[in-house]
């Protein structure tokens, strides 16, 4: 990961602005997963390493204009750059972040730039989505995953798709592999936020449905509610809750074993991805050791 560390701060001195690299600087990197994913389909290629590093800025641009949206405090656990400089910087920063990975797209084999330049514009999309489906209660599970598959499973299926384009690997398999990876990173991701403490995550447990995120495991929820239920859970959405709020939802989430049915729906994603990847070892292990995560 090194190298992509170093091609990152490449790319950011190259921006040569003081200001900019203050603030990447405060960014935490988190996992990098998708980069680590280019370096190992594309291992044997000499421009994997720009690639991943065009990919985690992609990345970074997109979270800090969606915590701008969010109006979120923290990413990660650290505090966002739009709450220690403002949603204007963030905002901007995003938009330098953005051109200059398009910038250094345009050096790659067109096919390889065609398929992250059109994961921006999905993603793009899902945030879109995400947006106006904040404004209501979403019971819609399809309409749910369609949201989840633009906003962040995209940019995943994409950084597969194209390292198998980069050395000549079979795109549609990696393709496939990357979009369930992204599916199920984010339902796990969906859960935790219900299940792990705030200091496990980095921000305030159940804060998705504060923000009027309605999430599998509300949406099942919903399905299995009688009418009175019903009407109290969609009460909550969108407000901050209390102590006797959550405890209720938890109650009803492991009455109705929503929490559950949302892991088997992330297994299942899972599963389908380690079989289109069943003869690398490497591709298999990340995603078991996605799904088994606690934060």
């Amino acid at each position: 990961m090194h190298r992509v560390e170093d091609e990152i701060a490449r790319l950011i001195k190259e921006i040569d602005y003081d200001e900019v690299t203050r603030l990447f600087e405060m960014l935490s990197g988190g996992k990098r997963l998708r980069a680590k994913l280019i370096l190992k389909i594309a291992s044997s290629s000499p421009q994997a390493p720009l690639l991943a590093a065009i990919v985690e800025l992609i990345h970074a641009a997109s979270l800090l204009h969606d915590d701008v949206i969010d109006e979120s405090n923290l990413r990660r656990g650290i505090p966002s750059v739009n709450a220690t400089d403002g949603s204007k910087t963030a905002v901007m920063l995003g938009d330098i972040l953005y051109s200059k990975a398009f910038t250094e797209l345009v050096s790659f084999d067109k096919d390889v730039a065609r398929v992250i330049a059109s994961s921006v514009t999905a993603l793009s999309k899902g945030e879109m989505m995400d947006v106006k489906m904040a404004d209501e209660f979403n019971s819609d599970e399809e309409t749910y995953l369609d949201m989840l598959y633009l906003k962040t499973a995209t940019l995943i299926e994409a950084a597969s798709e194209a390292s198998a384009i980069l050395v000549g690997k079979d795109a549609s398999s990696h393709a496939l592999y990357g979009r369930n990876l992204g599916l199920s990173f984010q339902i796990i991701d969906d859960i935790l936020d219900i299940t792990a403490d705030a200091a496990t995550i980095g921000k305030p447990a159940m804060n998705d449905y504060v923000e009027g995120k309605c999430t599998l495991p509300y949406i099942y929820l919903y399905k299995l509610l009688d009418a009175g239920d019903k009407k109290r859970l969609i009460s909550l959405h969108a407000q901050p809750l209390n102590e006797e709020d959550t405890t209720w939802i938890k109650m009803k989430m492991s009455e109705h074993k929503t929490i559950e049915k949302s892991f088997e729906l992330a297994a299942k994603l899972s599963n389908e991805a380690m079989n289109a990847m069943k003869d690398d070892s490497e591709l298999v292990s990340i995603l078991q050791t996605m799904i088994k995560r606690s934060y």
